[in-house]
């Protein structure tokens, strides 16, 4: 029998002068993981407690083979995703029929679908095979996409835009749980960063979709050759997932059983796991107790409600610099350039620097500059100046998938991270819908005060920033002191606290319970 010693969320909560008063010990049984693997991580069942050496080469040859195999339809999800989401906003300058503040109204219902669904579609969803659950959601929304083009009035694309938001509801979570049951902490801000490229590629592909749709001239109108065009896309979409997406390491069909293994051996050590299906009460109320989680609660609120109002308006503002609705079009595709290699490129520095908070810091700092010049020139007449802001900010592009990363690299816990990523998505949710009325008709076409609170947000964000950095900072601290103390009551050796670590990574621990799980700033 061999103990596995971690400390629970209290432990850290009730340190006294440095040390903490007590820890919990788990006993397992090193030939059987039979009990373990009820409640334990589903990696528990296939490899056990014990580890299991792979050399470095044959990790990176596996590394690539999950890169080819996984990445190209998470790319794919997202770029699918945001790309339905965002068709209104190029409706909205070809004579979509719904106009004034029912526009606004459209636009926010997505929103409000994507809230009323948000915890229920995960925690039904981790009962069930997560890329089979998120292929079905797909094809149907696609579906839901291509019905606008039968719509003739504002109450029949208000409910269509509620139910595309519930069924989307599911998406980025699904991803971040996915990168993080196949990818190593200092790893998913990259893959994160691809993924939100594909996204932000939808200003490219639709920009250009949009632009040609503007020359046809059939019978029927071009905004509902759009929706048409662009649900069958996201059919299709559906159905690759389904068929080609594995729903974990575990039962990965392009793997063979020796890489299934090695997989999970990857991620051990991150203490993050991969998949449970019991729903864990005492996870969640970690999750709402949890500093951090509130924290974070300010900075995606920060980055919804900009949001909000850009998915939405973007096109709109663009126009109102003195462009015509087709040079507006294909402005959005700079923008798209510049915001995809910003976050390729700072996901991967961010890994690198196993730091998330100061790329987040600097990388805001654009939105803050470029939304200041917009507010405070939009009737200089300077387009070209205009223009330059509005490009200029989206090199801020990298700070949202970054906070993605943050979280999928500091939370353990499958029902934990569950929650905290429903959370996370249902706040920016929350902030998306406020944002979409930051643009009011009667401030048009300047919209002075809807800019003005963009810079009022970033700067709040860039605060809770540098505090959430602080608490992880100081958590690694207190979570040092403990396993030190461990090691001395215990006598244990190096090779002694690599074997408890190593144990600890399958039980579905939460970070705050296991004591070898180590924050990322």
């Amino acid at each position: 029998m061999t103990s596995i010693t971690h400390s629970p969320a209290s432990t850290l909560d009730e340190e006294k002068n440095g040390v903490s008063k007590t820890t919990n010990t788990v006993t397992v049984d090193e030939k059987d993981t039979t009990s373990l693997s009820s409640d334990g991580d589903d990696g528990l069942k296939l490899v056990g407690t014990h580890v299991h050496h792979f050399d470095e080469k044959y990790m990176k040859r596996l590394r690539l083979k999950i890169d080819l195999h996984v990445m190209p339809l998470l790319v794919f999800v997202y770029f699918t995703q945001f790309l339905d989401k965002n068709i209104l906003s190029y409706a909205s300058i070809m004579d979509f029929p719904v106009t004034g503040i029912l526009y606004n109204d459209v636009a926010q219902a997505f929103y409000m679908g994507f809230l009323v669904w948000m915890f229920p579609t995960q925690y039904i969803g981790q009962k069930f095979p997560i890329a089979k659950y998120l292929g079905c959601h797909i094809i149907v929304w696609g579906i839901v996409v291509m019905l606008h083009a039968v719509c003739k009035d504002f109450s029949g694309f208000y409910a269509l835009r509620f139910f595309l938001g519930m069924l989307e509801a599911c998406v980025s979570p699904n991803l971040i749980l996915i990168v993080s049951m196949w990818y190593r902490s200092d790893e998913r801000a990259t893959r994160i960063g691809w993924f939100y490229a594909g996204n932000l590629s939808t200003s490219i592909v639709g920009g250009a979709v949009a632009y040609a749709v503007t020359f046809y001239k059939g019978a029927m109108e071009p905004w509902k050759l759009l929706y048409i065009v662009l649900g069958s896309l996201a059919v299709f979409c559906g159905i690759l997932v389904v068929c080609f997406l594995p729903d974990s390491p575990v039962t990965a069909r392009f793997l063979t059983p020796e890489e299934r293994i090695a997989a999970l051996e990857r991620v051990r050590l991150d203490q993050g796991g991969t998949h449970n299906k019991h729903i864990k009460k005492a996870q969640i109320k970690e999750t709402f107790k949890d500093v951090r989680t509130w924290i974070m609660f300010l900075i995606i609120m920060c980055l919804g409600v900009p949001n909000g109002g850009n998915s939405a308006f973007s096109n709109i503002i663009t126009k109102s610099f003195g462009w015509t609705s087709r040079q507006s079009l294909l402005l959005q595709m700079p923008r798209a350039a510049i915001g995809g290699v910003a976050v390729v490129a700072v996901g991967w520095l961010s890994d690198r620097l196993h730091d998330r908070m100061t790329l987040v810091l600097l990388f805001t700092l654009p939105t803050l500059i470029g939304m200041i010049i917009m507010t405070t020139m939009q009737y200089s007449g300077q387009k070209g100046v205009l223009q330059f802001a509005q490009l200029f900010q989206d090199l801020s592009a990298p700070c949202f998938p970054l906070c993605y990363a943050w979280n999928a690299s500091n939370t353990a816990g499958h029902t934990k991270k569950v929650t905290v990523n429903a959370f996370t998505l249902f706040t920016f949710g929350v902030g998306s819908v406020v944002g979409t009325y930051i643009f009011l008709p009667a401030n048009a076409p300047g919209y002075i005060p809807g800019k003005a609170s963009i810079v009022v947000l970033t700067a709040v964000m860039m605060f809770c920033c540098a505090a959430m950095a602080w608490v992880n900072i100081r958590l690694n601290r207190q979570k040092k002191v403990v396993l030190e103390k461990l090691i001395a009551d215990n006598e244990w050796s190096e090779d002694d606290v690599m074997r408890e670590r190593e144990k600890a990574a399958f039980l579905d621990l939460t970070d705050r319970e296991n004591v070898f799980f180590v924050y990322t700033r």
